[in-house]
């Protein structure tokens, strides 16, 4: 004891007051470090009245089913957000879990999600054609009962027929019927300059259709729009790395709809909720057979009959006047017409309205200054649409023709105009 304190009674007085001294601790004879201030303190571990570490505190700690804390999860997972985590029950303190956010409410889904669709903007009455509802309904219901059936429930409905006969609107007007708040992709997102990003785009909006399921309580289904478009084999374009990802992500999806990666270590408890795949297209045969077959795809070729024709333009015309005779009329007058045809009708009777309203405002030469700040001020002249009448419309649908067979004529696109009799 005597060789100790002299010890330090000799280092003490060279000792300045900001730095650290190893002195050796009589008791165990450990080093330790001690400040000339006696005021301030390292206590050692070993010491009772130690204060308990935070990380002891936290439930971010709490053990999952394999022993392992949350934490060590985060560290697996690639590409994690903490904000993904939101106020979960087991993992975040139940202080800020309390039953006025119920017990697994996600605080930031409504600023995450951006990808969901609900068409509230499809105001009034719209025709759905009872065969179209029958088959997206009973798919979408077919997916949700899965586990009920004995059977083989193919995961993706597609969806195939000409161009502009209402595939999407119709599938819309079912969304908007049943509830369902889908997530919609296009063809354009199934290509990237980097490879595997389409594929991986594909799986992570598969799993947002599931939280959609799971967080909001609201039925939900993924949507891809014009898949041949962006998969299709056709004369002289080239398969990329991409196009091979996106068929084996949708053959994979379609064969285990319930275990989905995005990039993170697998886990046992990483399970989603089975979500109906519904695509449209114009011809299924340029995509790659086993994706098409009957077990992973049920097909439906949409190909509205003179009765549903006739429903829907008159649905569209309903606010306009036009009688349901006067509908029939002008769809016998252009037969073998898809329905943007009559949708197109419609649109081009505003021609010489909008003209009028142009040199109302004062001719083409302020016009761009008048749009821009009328627009934003609100001081625009008001349009007033025209009357609509059947001769106004098959005076348009006469002009629409005439282009028509003026483009195939022109050999511009034959193949696009083949509704069209020769």
């Amino acid at each position: 004891m005597a060789v100790v304190s002299s010890f330090h009674s000799a280092l003490l007085p060279f000792s300045s007051p900001s730095i650290p001294i190893p002195i050796l601790n009589p008791v165990n004879c450990e080093k330790r470090r001690r400040w000339t201030s006696y005021s301030t303190r390292l206590q050692c571990s070993s010491c009772p009245d130690e204060a308990k570490r935070i990380s002891e505190q936290s439930s971010w700690e709490s053990k999952d089913s394999e022993g392992k804390d949350y934490l060590y999860r985060l560290g697996q997972e690639a590409d994690n957000m903490n904000i993904a985590v939101g106020a979960r029950q087991g993992v975040i303190d139940d202080l800020f879990v309390g039953n006025f956010l119920g017990k697994d409410s996600d605080i930031v889904f409504d600023y995450r999600q951006k990808a969901t669709r609900s068409f509230e903007y499809l105001q009034g009455d719209y025709y759905i054609a009872p065969a179209f509802l029958d088959k997206v309904a009973c798919h979408i219901v077919k997916n949700y009962i899965a586990h009920l059936l004995n059977v083989k429930v193919p995961l993706i409905l597609g969806i195939w027929g000409g161009k502009g006969q209402g595939k999407t609107f119709q599938t819309e007007l079912i969304f908007r019927a049943m509830g369902i708040e889908p997530v919609i992709m296009s063809a354009g997102e199934l290509e990237s300059e980097r490879a595997g990003e389409p594929g991986r785009l594909i799986r992570d909006r598969y799993r947002t259709a599931s939280q959609v399921i799971q967080n909001q309580g609201k039925m939900s289904c993924l949507m891809i729009n014009d898949i041949d478009a962006g998969l299709g084999r056709f004369g002289n374009t080239q398969m990329t790395v991409n196009n091979q990802i996106v068929v084996g992500t949708l053959m994979n999806l379609s064969d285990n709809p319930t275990r989905v990666s995005i990039g993170q270590k697998w886990r046992e408890s990483d399970v989603v909720h089975r979500v109906p795949i519904i695509v449209t297209g114009n011809d299924f045969s340029t995509l790659y057979a086993p994706l098409i077959r009957d077990g992973r795809m049920e097909k439906f070729y949409w190909q509205p009959d003179h009765e549903d024709i006739i429903n829907i333009v008159h649905q569209m015309y309903a606010k306009d006047g036009i009688t349901r005779d006067e509908v029939i009329r002008v769809v016998d007058t252009f037969p073998n017409q898809a329905l943007d045809f009559y949708g197109a009708l419609r649109s081009k009777t505003y021609d010489q309205s909008i003209l009028q309203w142009v040199n109302d405002t004062g001719g083409y030469e302020k016009l761009g200054e008048k749009l821009l700040k009328g627009k934003k001020d609100g001081q625009l002249s008001t349009f007033v649409p025209p009357k609509q009448s059947v001769e106004a419309l098959l005076e348009s649908g006469h002009s629409l023709v005439k282009e028509q067979h003026l483009i195939t004529n022109s050999r511009l696109s034959k193949e696009y105009m083949k509704n069209i009799d020769d």
